[in-house]
């Protein structure tokens, strides 16, 4: 397999794929080793992870820099990924040994029957990770899995499998078991290949369609099944708020890795009284994102990690969008350098009949439409088959939440965009997926309950 920095188009590495024979012998692997993992002491297992935590953090400065060269994020970026990973590990650190102490429901009283409930981990879960955060996105599964006990079979995604990688070799360094832990290398037919395999559960992170194939493949084998999908996270601007402070945080929550995350704003309404002074403003913050070398620590717009199957998918949304009557005022265009980089991109004009207003676009390109009311607004941000996250700026939260609460997301923010907290589950509705990572039910997810009905003799 050929590891691309796709800011150059060169080649970075070659590596060796797994094969289905490599992949079973690795999943038994898993299963060896699952039982002893579970056996050991939680206060052991979570030491393990805390020196995860500050193996990271010692690494720092070089895995950014490998997380850049072959996913193209810029390295202010990837630097912040990595420092902000430590409080995420630090959250499943303080919460998972209460989520999983034994609960006694009823005690035995009078000789009577005492009930308890004791959380077992589910065996071995497959973590199929993805490229735009993948310590992140990685660490909300193989953290939790193994803090409960889980073994974990981790295939980072093909865009990123140098910094999978690094992880798997901190988590050895910092004394995590070779067999509770191993890695699976390879592009989508590995994958196929690692959830065919007898697993207790499989976490998926990546697109509608793969995870509707991966729904379809396990739905007769009942294991536990969570899949993080894409979103068409739309944000709405009330006629209340400052058009310029709306405009800066809403361009940043659209564009912020190079628009290559799920819950980045896709779709942008504004109220009509303040569009004017709105879209002039965006269109400012837009034509001010410096494109460029991922590496220079002025670029804010890297290249696509994707390569040019983004590329394509952009061109193509942006054509049908001009072709439909959409206005283009900046951007729209494969940047005239090398590697795999793309114009920040700013459609007006847009309507939902518009591939950009209605598929994922994951990438450097966003359409605004003008609103007359808040009803009109939130019956645009309904119409659609996903359901990450939804915002709304205004200067009143009850004006907010009540345009919130008629929204099917899992995800509702009021005036801030493109954010995730541990303390709060993370979860999609729609095409956006099943299941949850982070807070108490992200831990949850990697344990069976099994009750206990204990009498004295």
């Amino acid at each position: 397999m050929r590891i691309v920095n796709p800011a150059t188009g060169q080649t970075l590495e070659e590596i060796g794929e797994d094969t289905r024979d490599s992949v079973a012998e690795k999943v038994a692997r898993a299963r060896r080793g699952q039982r002893a993992w579970a056996q050991t002491p939680f206060p052991i297992r979570a030491d393990h992870l805390r020196r995860f935590r500050d193996t990271i953090a010692e690494r720092r400065e070089a895995l950014a820099l490998t997380l850049t060269s072959e996913v193209g994020k810029p390295l202010a970026q990837s630097r912040n990924e990595l420092g902000a990973l430590g409080a995420r590990i630090d959250f499943f650190l303080d919460h998972t040994g209460p989520e999983i102490e034994d609960e006694i429901v009823a005690a035995a009283v009078a000789g009577g029957t005492e009930e308890r409930i004791r959380h077992e981990p589910l065996g071995v879960v497959a973590n199929v990770s993805a490229w735009n955060y993948p310590f992140f996105v990685g660490a909300n599964v193989f953290v939790p899995a193994l803090l409960t006990g889980n073994s974990v079979l981790y295939k980072p995604s093909e865009y990123a499998t140098l910094t999978g990688l690094g992880i798997e070799q901190a988590l050895y360094d910092s004394g995590v078991p070779h067999d509770a832990f191993v890695s699976v290398i390879g592009g989508g037919s590995v994958g196929a290949a690692l959830i065919e395999q007898r697993v207790d559960g499989v976490f998926f992170t990546g697109s509608h369609a793969t995870g509707a194939r991966i729904a379809q493949a396990l739905a007769h084998r009942m294991i536990r099944l969570q899949l993080e999908l894409g979103g068409k996270d739309p944000a709405y601007v009330c006629d209340d708020v400052d058009p310029k402070q709306a405009a800066a945080a809403t361009a940043d929550g659209a564009f912020y890795n190079t628009g290559q995350s799920c819950c980045a704003v896709e779709r942008v309404y504004v109220h009509e009284s303040i569009w004017d002074p709105f879209v002039r403003e965006f269109t400012a913050v837009v034509k001010a994102f410096v494109l460029g070398d991922p590496t220079d620590p002025d670029t804010y717009i890297g290249p696509l990690a994707r390569r040019e199957l983004a590329l394509a998918t952009l061109e193509d949304q942006i054509a049908d969008a001009l072709r439909r009557g959409a206005k283009l005022l900046t951007g729209g265009r494969k940047a005239d350098r090398p590697g795999f980089f793309f114009e920040p991109t700013v459609l007006v004009d847009v309507t939902h009949d518009m591939l950009v207003m209605r598929d994922e676009s994951f990438g450097p390109v966003i359409g605004l439409m003008k609103v007359p009311s808040d009803v009109a607004a939130r019956e645009l941000m309904a119409d659609t088959e996903y359901g990450l996250t939804a915002a709304v700026y205004s200067a009143s939260r009850t004006r907010a939440e009540a345009i919130l609460s008629e929204l099917d997301v899992g995800t509702a923010y009021w005036n801030c965009c493109d954010r995730v907290s541990p303390r709060l589950p993370w979860s999609g509705r729609g095409h956006s997926g099943i299941g949850c990572t982070l807070s108490s039910y992200g831990i949850e997810a990697f344990t069976k309950p099994k009750a206990y009905h204990l009498r004295a003799g």
